[in-house]
């Protein structure tokens, strides 16, 4: 019995349709800013001296959301 591969999925899946949320937190979408730019120093992303940058992003990420912002 051969199944015909056409009649396994729908003309439009669920998660196809669904859009990506942006979180309007600040201090998560700092946090998430901080977590991807630290994640790439992992992979040998060179800032330099700008690295301070990372650091003012993570201590406003941290006031934010302590605050509930």
């Amino acid at each position: 019995m051969s199944l015909n591969p056409f009649l396994l999925h729908s003309s439009c899946p669920s998660w196809l349709s669904a859009r990506m949320k942006i979180t309007k937190n600040i201090g998560m979408l700092l946090l998430a800013v901080y977590l991807i730019v630290d994640g790439l120093l992992g992979f040998g992303l060179n800032l330099g001296p700008a690295i301070f940058l990372l650091y003012i992003i993570a201590l406003a990420a941290g006031i934010f959301i302590l605050i509930g912002k």
